[in-house]
């Protein structure tokens, strides 16, 4: 059962998602304990598949909290408590992605783990997730992010090439997710990494790989 402080906070979330709001310090930042992730429901896979594609127009409508949990659960979460292990592979299990969550309200961490967001920004980012036009007004970005200090024994080049395969995988997890929710998404590549994680004031062994957009389509 979430506690009233947990709900508040999702409504407080949801409202975000749509609406935005502005600017906060430091002290003002927030904590979301999630939802508990699906074990059950979605399309068979064979249909989430086939209704699998990219979509670049997107419907002013949020992404309520529930729906967010399970997208970021099926995107990276843990599927196996005993050991921590996840829903995607890793290269030599190193578990180096992570992901930010691009919303009107700020910028928020997902922590895997603790299945928890953590607000880092209270400005809105969007924009700068992208060189797309749409990213700045879709209800959510999702900014992917390596540690390569976790990618042990790959060289400079080797760790980019790692943290690439890694995300892919994410990507294509919120590809299906979405396909099967009714969601529509789109992977990208183009984007200003460094300048966005200066914004994100990224550690210098972390860097940015990839952003993907999430919302309803356009009707």
């Amino acid at each position: 059962m979430l506690s009233r402080r947990t709900v508040n906070l999702g409504i407080l979330a949801n409202v975000g998602f749509a609406a935005g709001a502005g600017r906060a310090v430091a002290a003002d930042l927030r904590v979301i304990d999630l939802p508990a992730p699906w074990k059950d429901g979605g399309k068979p896979l064979a249909q989430a598949v086939w209704a699998r594609r990219s979509i670049r127009e997107f419907a002013d409508k949020p992404v309520p909290v529930d729906v967010l949990s399970n997208l970021l659960w099926t995107a990276c979460g843990v599927n196996r408590p005993a050991t921590g292990d996840r829903t995607m592979p890793s290269w030599r299990h190193a578990m180096d992605a992570e992901i930010f969550v691009a919303a009107a309200d700020g910028a928020w961490s997902y922590d895997a783990k603790a299945h928890r967001l953590t607000q880092v920004l209270a400005d809105d980012i969007r924009a700068e997730t992208g060189v797309q036009d749409f990213v700045g007004a879709a209800p959510i970005d999702l900014v992917y992010v390596s540690d390569g200090a976790r990618l042990q024994g790959a060289t400079g080049d080797e760790k980019r090439l790692w943290a690439f395969a890694n995300v892919g995988f994410i990507g294509q997890n919120v590809y299906l997710f979405c396909a099967s929710e009714g969601l529509a998404t789109v992977f990208r590549a183009s984007l200003n990494r460094d300048r966005l994680a200066q914004t994100l004031q990224l550690p210098p062994t972390k860097f940015v790989t990839c952003s993907q957009t999430v919302g309803y389509p356009k009707s």
